[in-house]
């Protein structure tokens, strides 16, 4: 088998891919760098909604990464019927994405789509969106709970 066919592919999905899923994104790619796997794994993150196609994470983010010393750069873009045949794992952040995503879902879709915290340890199942919020204690909450969760999907995946 060919290495490319080999590599394992995951997609962050949020509502707008400005917030959450640019952070998954982030720490996952930081995870697999730190443990030396980065060539066996595509990593992207997209939006179910138009509404902020383009454009750069939410600046609050971005510090959180920054602070976090992560590296990213990420312009947003839409989930396309494609993306379910092309991942592997498509993660969302809520109930809501969840359900999107199952009603977006093509017949031949290959993804396995689950909240990304279904893997949290801690068992806190949901990452609440931080957009709306004041400051960035949410954008804080939400890259903990990314850490975790990343993490514990890696353990069960391999």
């Amino acid at each position: 088998m060919a290495e490319s066919e080999m590599k394992k592919s995951v997609l962050f999905i949020c509502l707008g891919n400005i917030c959450r899923s640019p952070i998954a994104e982030a720490v996952f790619i930081n995870l697999i760098k730190t443990r030396n796997v980065e060539d066996k794994w595509t990593v992207d993150s997209a939006a179910l909604g138009p509404w902020h196609i383009g454009k750069s994470p939410d600046p609050r983010a971005m510090s959180v990464l920054k602070a976090k010393q992560i590296n990213y750069s990420h312009k947003a873009r839409q989930i396309t019927k494609d993306d379910f045949r092309t991942f592997d794992y498509i993660f969302g952040m809520d109930e809501e994405n969840m359900a999107s995503l199952k009603r977006m879902a093509p017949k031949d879709g290959k993804a396995a789509c689950a909240l990304l915290g279904s893997y949290d340890p801690q068992g806190e199942r949901i990452i609440e969106d931080p957009y709306y919020d004041d400051g960035d204690e949410g954008f804080y909450k939400c890259y903990e709970q990314c850490v975790r969760s990343c993490e514990g999907f890696l353990k069960t995946v391999g």
